[in-house]
């Protein structure tokens, strides 16, 4: 019996499309906890979830079978773009939150560019604070959420996030942009300390 765990996922793909079932339930085992939490994170309903979840990995099959995966040394990614478009199909019949945007783009990243610094990127952020911030982040529109979300939670960098959500790099860091005002604002609103270390 061949130990499929541990193979890479490209080896796993070759495999699966050369007829290895086993092959997909060892990539389905890899992924499925971590893109559920992401989907369910979006949605924030255990039933869409679920559906979503599924069509993703139908749609996964479907076009591993088809011979469209050419996203080599990029499984997880690819992965999370397709669940990206499903949530964005899921989205369409829903209104986002209306929140006041900051207008001064310039001071929004002025007070921004410590959060984005590339040499802060790797370092630990408070656990506490990541409570506190995950709190309000329920409260902003489902775009600058889901961007906060795979930033921080799934520590993706902003040309992964780019890529998974088909948007330009400087759209995604937007987005963060008016998600951290909008999460200041309303930690200041709670009176929640958003200091990191």
């Amino acid at each position: 019996m061949e130990t499929l765990n541990l193979r890479t996922d490209e080896e796993l793909v070759a495999l699966f499309m050369s007829g290895n079932n086993e092959a997909f339930d060892e990539l389905l085992q890899r992924y499925q906890e971590k893109l559920y939490n992401y989907i369910l994170y979006i949605v924030r309903n255990n039933d869409v979830a679920d559906d979503i979840f599924q069509e993703t990995f139908v749609k996964v099959i479907v076009s591993l079978r088809q011979g469209r995966y050419k996203e080599t040394g990029r499984f997880y990614a690819w992965l999370t773009r397709i669940a990206h478009n499903m949530l964005i199909d899921q989205f369409r019949f829903e209104k986002n939150e209306n929140l006041i945007y900051e207008e001064d783009a310039e001071h929004a990243w002025q007070e921004t560019s410590i959060l984005l610094d590339t040499h802060r990127e790797s370092e630990i952020v408070n656990e506490q604070v990541l409570n506190d911030v995950r709190r309000i982040m329920d409260h902003l529109p489902d775009n600058q959420r889901e961007v906060v979300y795979m930033r921080y939670y799934q520590e993706l960098s902003f040309k992964e996030i780019s890529d998974i959500t088909g948007v330009s790099i400087n759209t995604a860091l937007g987005r963060m942009r008016y998600a951290i005002l909008n999460m200041r604002r309303l930690a200041k609103e709670h009176r929640i300390s958003l200091d990191f270390e």
